[in-house]
Parts: C-alpha cells; sequence; structure tokens
C-alpha cells in the first residue's frame, strides 16, 4: 500500500495533504524519513507521524462542521493560529477535514477518517460541486458576473465555467450563489478579484446537494448515514 493511503486510512489526512506531511519530513517507516510514494507493508511495518505511531482506523466516523471565521482547516497550526480540530469533540476517533476553507471563510466542512471519502470529495477529476453564499462590496454588474461564469483567469489559468447566480443586490453589496466544481486555493475570492471586486462574506453552503443545515457557527453534528452514503456515490 503506498504511504499516503495508508495514512488516509489511519484517518491523519487526506491523501493529498498526507503527500505534504511527508513531502515536511514527518513520516518514518521503521524509524526512516520516507519520500511520496514509497510503498509500505500495512501488516508489518511500523509508520510514525511526528514521532507517534498510527495504524488504520477500525471504524470510520463522518461529522459536518459549520466553521466560523478565525479557525485554519489544519489539524495543527505552525503559527499558533486556532484550527477547526479545537472546536470537535473531544471524544471523536482521529478525524481530518476534507478539504479547505480558508481562514476568512465559514460554512459547511466535512471530519472523516475514511480517507477514499476524502479523496473522492476533493480529487479535481470527480467535479463535485460545492455551493458558495458570496457578499461582494457595492454592486456587481451583470458584466462581471458573467465573465466569472464562463471562466476568468486565475494564477495564470483559466477556472472553469461555474453557475454564479445574483441573490440580492444594492449600492452597499451583492449577494450571490456561486457553485465551482474546482478547489483551487482561494479561488472564488481570486475570481471576483479578476473582475474588480472584493469578496466581504464567503460560506459554503452545500456540498453536491447536501446543504448546510441546523447548525450554528462552531457547531458539529454527526452525518445521518443517508447523508454518508449520499456523499459516497455524489
Amino acid at each position: 500500500m503506498r504511504i499516503n493511503k495508508y495514512l488516509a486510512e489511519c484517518g491523519v489526512a487526506s491523501r493529498r495533504s498526507s503527500d505534504e506531511i511527508i513531502a515536511e519530513g514527518r513520516v518514518k517507516v521503521n524509524g526512516k524519513i520516507v519520500k511520496q510514494g514509497t510503498e509500505i507493508n500495512e501488516y508489518a511495518d511500523s509508520v510514525t507521524v511526528d514521532g507517534k505511531k498510527v495504524s488504520l482506523a477500525k471504524k470510520y466516523e463522518y461529522y459536518v462542521m459549520n466553521k466560523p471565521k478565525g479557525y485554519v482547516c489544519t489539524v495543527k497550526d505552525d503559527k499558533g493560529r486556532k484550527t477547526v480540530m479545537d472546536l470537535m469533540p473531544k471524544n471523536t476517533a482521529r478525524l481530518f477535514p476534507v478539504g479547505r476553507l480558508d481562514y476568512d471563510s465559514e460554512g459547511m466542512l466535512i471530519f472523516t477518517n475514511d480517507g477514499d471519502l476524502a479523496n473522492r470529495l476533493t480529487h479535481p477529476s470527480n467535479e463535485i460541486p460545492k455551493t458558495y453564499l458570496v457578499k461582494t462590496e457595492g454592486e456587481t454588474p451583470d458584466k462581471a458576473v458573467e465573465k466569472i461564469r464562463n471562466g476568468v483567469m486565475v494564477d495564470g489559468k483559466m477556472t472553469k465555467k461555474c453557475s454564479v447566480k445574483i441573490i440580492e443586490t444594492c449600492k452597499n453589496y451583492t449577494k450571490l450563489h456561486v457553485t465551482i466544481t474546482e478547489g483551487r486555493n482561494r479561488e472564488i475570492r481570486k475570481m471576483f478579484e479578476s473582475v474588480g471586486k472584493n469578496v466581504d462574506f464567503l460560506k459554503r453552503i452545500k456540498i453536491g446537494d447536501l446543504p448546510l443545515r441546523g447548525l450554528n457557527r462552531g457547531e458539529v453534528r454527526k452525518l445521518t448515514a443517508e447523508e454518508v452514503e449520499y456523499l459516497k456515490n455524489v
């Protein structure tokens, strides 16, 4: 088994995040630092992360959080900032956040120790739609909205076509629903910046057709069996 898949199944992080942890030299197999792509024997080899032994998760758990602003989507932060793990119940298994919401964004965030589900929800090739409530400064003209719908240049690469619907507009602000199938760093903020608009508020409100509901900011609940099944097949 590849080391990144093993770490994901142990509940350390998603496969992509596990690759980052490996690249940082934090993972050892039988006492030796390993590189990305290393194959291991999951039954015989001893694997540690930051000096702590990890083993295969015996039971998968699934939670959803309404992430508030002011938290980073990592298990720990080198800068000492609050992480979303600080909001998780203490009696849960070793879970990790699926995907990211930036420090100033809020909304729907999934937690699990199921590496396969995490990979399904975050891998770009699966194009899982995610919907956000966006509030911009001032009016956002129709021409700007149309540009974003058709794709704009972000970090030297065109964004994919997406759904953008104006919900409310006035001279002070515009509220929109934006649905994207990519997950690039701060993508929505940069999309609006490319047409001269700043985003004041950004909240993920839906993954696929599964909405964020019944949670105040910072609250967490278990996903139902039906919700988990939906995410596995979305």
